[in-house]
């Protein structure tokens, strides 16, 4: 990778026991953003995990340049791996995107240009927006749009989905209010959009398409019902931080 050049865009993604596939999907990853970017970077984050996840984003890093391995041993929460990631960014943008890759890494390419032609500093993808294509289950939907009517009444941001694994900043955007969250574990999204929308930035939202397969894993690593609490006793907190 020419390191003398300003990378364009650094991809965050984050990892807690994901061994099935991350190294797969980092590579994957890399080889799309190489079809419409030359300077790039993918840092990987292991969370902790008890796997062997943190040896195969090794692997792959060494197999491409582009891959940095940007983990740690002890389990701290996404919110806290994306931080990390963002921390060690060098692009102009700077994307977060799940790593279990229900969202292609290509979506990149019109987020970008979204970005230019809106003048946004942020854009997001959502999965209430009219032109998204999801195979996403009746009760995931009820969740999604249960939380959105939650938010709504709670911040008043005006956009749809918050948590959509997929998201893209400016670089002098994210990184200043990375670095005063307070929340590491799921709800870590809100408190950034909350945090940008109050400093006066612009948040648009772009269309998705999802292939949901979380339901299917049984290897632990999904959201329970114990997450869903923490995401909601976070969001309350959030809520009293920003009042």
């Amino acid at each position: 990778m020419d390191t003398e050049k300003k990378i364009t865009l650094s991809v965050v993604m984050p990892a807690y026991n994901e061994e099935q596939h991350i190294k797969e999907n980092l590579l994957e990853t890399s080889r799309i953003l190489g079809t419409f970017l030359h300077r790039y970077e993918i840092i990987a984050v292991n969370d902790g995990s008890t796997d062997s996840t943190a040896q195969l984003i090794r692997e792959a890093a060494m197999e491409d340049p582009h891959i940095i391995d940007a983990g740690y041993e002890e389990n701290q929460g996404k919110g806290h791996a994306i931080t990390t990631g963002i921390s060690q960014a060098a692009g102009t943008y700077i994307a977060f995107l799940d790593s279990d890759l229900e969202l292609s890494p290509s979506l990149l390419k019109p987020f970008m240009k979204q970005m230019k032609s809106t003048d946004s500093d942020i854009v997001i993808g959502s999965k209430l927006h009219p032109e998204s294509k999801l195979d996403y289950p009746p009760m995931r939907r009820f969740m999604s749009y249960s939380y959105y009517v939650m938010l709504k009444m709670l911040f008043h941001l005006g956009i749809h989905d918050t948590q959509t694994g997929i998201k893209l900043f400016r670089s002098e955007v994210i990184k200043p209010i990375a670095e005063n969250l307070s929340v590491s574990g799921y709800a870590f999204d809100i408190e950034i959009l909350v945090a940008a929308h109050r400093q006066g930035y612009t948040i648009s939202e772009a269309p998705i398409v999802l292939n949901y397969s979380r339901d299917d894993a049984h290897d632990g690593r999904r959201i329970k019902l114990k997450d869903i609490w923490k995401v909601f006793t976070d969001t309350i907190a959030i809520k009293k931080k920003y009042h």
